[in-house]
């Protein structure tokens, strides 16, 4: 079996990635970070998922550097939006936006898959959410896997690692239209940037209204709990 590096957050999208990498016969290295993020839930979500799949290599990487630089409600003490619906987002740059994320985490994937003999990366990076991070966007992904491949001795040598963004161009509901088909367990998964003290989604931060909608637009139900209901 080829291996894949997914990058795996615990969140909704990046177990759709992974749940699409094993269907399509990869044997999975999940790669979740520790970077200052202010609710650890996430890193007990991506543990979760993998023990779910039953995932032989799980590695954390600690980011200290995140937490350091700040200017993110993600990783500063900047209140997290909170919203009625999806109508409400800006189409601004969030302040939930980690200054230069996905560079850092796709370049640290980058060694991790030459290390270990992965041929490819899966992220579940989406330009049509209404999230609006420029790391996001198809024009990054083309023009970071040009860099990757030239900055590896893998990638001198012949042997490229193929960037693998199955979800960039879906919906929300067509995404958890797929993982459900797939059987992901969206049940483990989390979401929410601003969760109570018990680990309840909010239901009002930009995350939980694209995901509620997402699950509503695809006639499906969303497992998790939110706050309030």
């Amino acid at each position: 079996m080829p291996k894949a590096v997914i990058l795996s957050s615990g969140g909704l999208d990046s177990t759709t990635c992974l749940a699409m990498a094993i269907d399509m016969g990869y044997e999975p290295i999940t790669l979740t970070f520790d970077y200052g993020q202010r609710h650890r839930i996430e890193l007990d979500a991506a543990k979760e998922v993998g023990e779910y799949y039953g995932v032989k290599q799980h590695i954390i990487a600690d980011i200290g550097l995140f937490r350091d630089i700040g200017q993110s409600a993600l990783t500063d003490a900047i209140e997290v939006p909170k919203n009625l619906s999806v109508d409400d987002l800006s189409n601004d740059i969030p302040v939930t936006y980690v200054p230069a994320r996905n560079l850092v985490f796709l370049a640290m994937a980058t060694g991790v898959a030459e290390t270990q003999g992965a041929s490819d990366i899966f992220i579940g990076v989406n330009a049509l959410d209404y999230s609006g991070y420029p790391d996001c966007r198809p024009e990054f992904i083309n023009a970071f896997s040009t860099a990757a491949n030239l900055a590896t001795k893998a990638g001198s040598e012949g042997t490229t690692v193929r960037i693998q963004t199955p979800l960039i161009h879906l919906s929300k509901s067509e995404i958890i239209k797929a993982g459900h088909a797939l059987d992901a367990p969206y049940h483990l998964t989390h979401s929410c940037y601003a969760p109570t003290n018990d680990n309840e989604s909010c239901g009002q931060c930009d995350s939980c209204l694209l995901r509620l909608k997402g699950f509503a637009d695809a006639s499906l139900v969303d497992p998790i709990s939110y706050a309030g209901t």
